[in-house]
C-alpha cells in the first residue's frame, strides 16, 4: 500500500449512519424483549 493512498476507511457520515443503524437495532431489540415480558405476564 502506497503512503498516497487514500485511506480504507468510510466517510464520517457514513460511520454517523452505521452507529446510528447500530444504535436503534440495540433499542429494537431491547423493546422487542420488554414487549414479550409485559406479553408474557399477562
Amino acid at each position: 500500500m502506497l503512503w498516497s493512498d487514500p485511506e480504507d476507511e468510510p466517510p464520517k457520515d457514513l460511520r454517523d449512519m452505521q452507529e446510528t443503524l447500530r444504535r436503534l437495532g440495540l433499542f429494537m431489540a431491547l423493546a422487542m424483549i420488554l414487549a414479550m415480558i409485559v406479553i408474557g405476564l399477562r
